[in-house]
């Protein structure tokens, strides 16, 4: 009776241990389509490309930091800006793998694309085992990005309300300069100053440069920055007239900005105001 209590406890042990070990297994892969990376291989490149700023530990702490704004991501939250997850989930392994591909305008994070695809993939693995997260969590299901309607007039007309109704202009301001009231008092969640996103002064978003892309931002939002998801807040047709209205706030917009009625265009003037750029570290 005794041999059969043991040999109980210790099939329960055992069944707990491979199931850790199942879990500390999938912590240390990535899969992106039919590719599987793995942690092993990519804590050499780790070691090579990202420690300098990201740190040995994955905390943002790399020698280079204190030089660097804005400041290096830190892995061991599990916090990551770029997602087509919910807000506050992990982001699923192709956003990390498009991350690293494109790398982030106006900061020291570059594009990665001398990288191969599967070193990539062996990279994103290894930047997963930083946070337990990977290990206790698995992704949602991406958001499901409509299909997009017309832009035309009036769903630029709706978006230009919105964009004042919902606030997005008591940080990016009535015009989209990244200068509205709010812009000075922002932190992101390390506590470092992060300026709104002016969407008039370059070209590149973060998150892709896509209308797809701008939509999925308004409803996920960027974890990690005063930028919230609008999930709750607008119905998908209200979210792309806010960006059909953003477009037109670039300097090669695919939509003409709107105008007030019996506004002209000044004598001379070619196109609307002039484009978008990454702002530090906040907004799209």
């Amino acid at each position: 009776m005794k041999y059969s209590r043991v040999r109980a406890y210790m099939s329960v042990v055992l069944a707990l241990l491979l199931a850790a070990g199942s879990e500390v297994t999938c912590a240390q892969e990535s899969h992106i389509g039919s590719r599987t990376g793995e942690a092993s291989r990519g804590k050499q490149l780790y070691q090579r490309y990202c420690v300098g700023c990201h740190g040995p530990l994955g905390d943002g702490r790399g020698e280079n930091a204190p030089w660097i704004d804005p400041k290096p991501r830190n892995f061991v939250t599990g916090t990551f800006k770029c997602r087509s997850t919910p807000t506050g989930a992990l982001p699923s392994d192709e956003d990390l793998y498009k991350s690293v591909t494109r790398g982030f305008v106006n900061s020291n994070m570059p594009s990665w694309l001398p990288l191969t695809e599967q070193q990539r993939a062996d990279l994103i693995a290894y930047v997963k085992t930083f946070s337990s997260r990977f290990r206790e969590e698995k992704p949602p299901s991406p958001l499901q990005v409509p299909s997009e309607p017309e832009a035309n007039q009036q769903s630029i007309q709706r978006g230009n309300k919105l964009f004042q109704k919902m606030n997005c202009w008591s940080c990016h301001g009535k015009e989209g300069r990244g200068d509205g009231p709010s812009a000075q008092t922002l932190l992101d969640n390390r506590g470092y100053p992060i300026p709104p996103y002016d969407f008039t002064a370059g070209t590149r978003f973060k998150c892709g440069e896509s209308d797809q892309d701008l939509y999925r931002v308004l409803m996920t939002g960027l974890d990690g920055t005063p930028m919230p998801s609008y999930a709750s807040g607008l119905t998908p047709d209200q979210a792309w007239d806010i960006v059909h209205y953003i477009r037109t706030l670039l300097a090669n917009p695919k939509h003409e900005r709107p105008r007030a009625e019996g506004e002209q265009r000044d004598k001379g003037e070619s196109k609307p105001v002039g484009g978008a750029t990454e702002a530090s570290s906040n907004g799209f």
